[in-house]
């Protein structure tokens, strides 16, 4: 039981006061002395899960991996100065993948902001372009104070993405009492939901329309109901692709997207040129779909968001400000079949493709693409798979996946800082046995993400290691010279074994086919510790056997 002691500044019993009754209870805090107040609060209250991560870029990815699997607010607090930016890589993923997250920094008062005081920056608005709500308190408790405080939570939570509260404490810091000083005013604004009524003309168009391509992105597991799934593959007048992120599963729908598009004739693209282009869920990893339909344009592009469209294929002619399955359901209410060769023509190409897929999997080396082949088979059904950007999710695209199997990915801002953070965060909060799959480079930019006392003990890690950034060997201007190879690159010969010495991860390395599979089915079983498995491939062969893939297609 907790002592349930106060910090003396009523400021920070207001802010603890208001998250409580806001029901945010998990708090990631990084050591600090500016934060002092929040941290002595947050800590010896009921009600609150604290979690201690001295990185602040790693915290911070930990709590989106945290809000990520919620779906509710994960508040992270910090002390004064620099420490705030450190969130800004986190903050911008959760303002791009709508995630709800608090970023809450103390602060000196304002008269001591540009006087020379140590550890001192201007701090007041400081995420203004990727933040959706600023909250900078004064030092003095106020109803306005606690307003905004409100309103930055229930902004959070509405428009889903993150919200800063910047709260001025002057010293001292470290003082506390057995019984508040302050209780804040707490209202909860009225929400009316509005209700969303598809126009006629919509539904006409789509029934008459004979080309009709889907394209989903990030969605949550089970996001959609299943008779709205089987109802679009039924009508053969629509085709549906998925990315692996989309977390959505029929047979007649295309999951590898990049498989199937990549050596389409003339003829082919304009055939797949659509009348209608419905989009919805997040960002779409597929380059190559993206290429296509900037230059096969569907004559009206549709996306669905109950916050907002991007205009990604330069032709979006219509935003539906709803969730999926209120579109769906007045969409499909009739039942209109097209006559339509659509998806029929695209399903045959598809099962083609297949078929030289796994001839042309049966003959590669062992190569990064070939670990995807054998990570499609061998995954064990349910888990969670966080990946990393850059190569790992893109090979994730192109084999298959057990549907049991749920997938996570940062592609907000796709970038590889944080992936592990994100990762370890998402296993604490989902309590699915969690598996990431990352590369060299991500793994080694997020290391400090071990730095971490929450990992589950059935965490694991699926290290590939080909000595450095492998996918600029794939992107065009790939030159063996020592500028490549030093700053694009970034060669290395570094391994993760003294990592997970250092913080008592099990650790296995394999370097070939035969020592993968000896090595598997201990490495999935063992739950007495986290583990790492790197598997080390072929610097100079990888982007070879990817490139080839698509020409043999």
């Amino acid at each position: 039981m907790k002592a349930n002691l106060y910090p003396k500044i009523p400021l920070a019993q207001a802010v603890i006061e208001i998250f409580r009754q806001k029901e945010i209870q998990h708090i990631v805090i990084s050591p600090g002395s500016r934060n002092a107040p929040l941290t002595m609060g947050f800590t010896n209250q009921e009600g609150f899960t604290c979690y201690s991560i001295a990185d602040e870029r790693c915290a911070a990815f930990f709590a989106l991996g945290l809000a990520q699997q919620l779906q509710k607010p994960v508040a992270v607090v910090c002390t004064s100065g620099s420490a705030v930016l450190n969130y800004y890589p986190a903050v911008a993923e959760a303002f791009y993948s709508q995630i709800p997250l608090l970023i809450v920094s103390a602060d000196r008062p304002k008269n001591k902001i540009d006087i020379g005081d140590g550890q001192t920056i201007r701090q007041e608005n400081v995420f203004v372009n990727h933040i959706i709500f600023s909250a900078n308190l004064t030092e003095n408790v106020s109803e306005h104070n606690d307003n905004i405080i409100v309103s930055a939570i229930e902004t959070a939570i509405l428009q889903k993405g993150p919200a800063h509260i910047n709260v001025p404490f002057e010293e001292p810091l470290y003082e506390t009492l057995l019984a508040p000083t302050y209780v804040p005013k707490v209202t909860t604004s009225a929400i009316e939901d509005a209700e969303f009524t598809l126009d006629a003309k919509f539904i006409s168009e789509w029934q008459s329309a004979k080309k009709k391509l889907i394209l989903v992105g990030e969605l949550l597991p089970n996001a959609i109901e299943q008779k709205y799934i089987e109802s679009l593959a039924k009508d053969e007048s629509v085709l549906v692709l998925l990315e692996k992120t989309s977390n959505l599963h029929y047979p007649s729908f295309i999951d590898r997207i990049d498989t199937l598009i990549s050596t389409f004739s003339e003829e082919e693209k304009l055939n797949f040129q659509p009348d209608i282009l419905l989009t919805f869920g997040g960002m779409v990893v597929s380059k190559r779909i993206k290429s296509l339909l900037r230059n096969y344009q569907p004559k009206q592009h549709w996306h669905i968001d109950e916050i907002r469209a991007y205009d990604t294929f330069g032709c979006l002619s219509q935003h539906f400000k709803t969730n999926s399955k209120s579109f769906l359901s007045q969409l499909l209410a009739e039942n209109n079949v097209v006559e339509s060769k659509y998806q029929y023509d695209f399903q045959a190409i598809w099962q083609d493709r297949l078929v030289k897929h796994e001839k042309y999997m049966s003959e590669i080396p062992f190569s990064d693409f070939k670990i995807f082949d054998f990570l499609s088979r061998h995954l064990p059904e349910n888990i969670q798979l966080q990946v990393s950007n850059s190569s790992p999710i893109r090979y994730l695209q192109l084999v298959a996946l057990n549907k049991t199997i749920e997938v996570f990915c940062n592609r907000g801002t796709s970038g590889i800082d944080g992936s592990t953070s994100t990762a370890i965060g998402a296993a604490v909060a989902n309590k699915k046995p969690t598996i990431l799959i990352t590369g060299d480079i991500s793994f080694l930019y997020d290391s400090n993400a071990l730095w971490n006392n929450y990992i589950p003990k059935n965490f694991k890690i699926i290290l590939i290691n080909n000595s450095g950034g492998g996918i600029f060997r794939i992107l065009p201007g790939h030159q063996e010279t020592e500028t490549f190879n030093t700053f694009f690159e970034t060669s290395h010969h570094l391994t993760a074994e003294h990592l997970a010495k250092m913080y008592a991860f099990e650790y296995t390395s394999v370097q070939n086919e035969p020592e993968l599979h000896a090595v598997w089915d201990s490495f999935i079983s063992n739950d007495n510790r986290p583990s790492i498995l790197e598997i080390f491939t072929p610097e100079k062969i990888n982007d070879i056997v990817l490139l080839d893939y698509f020409k043999k297609l």
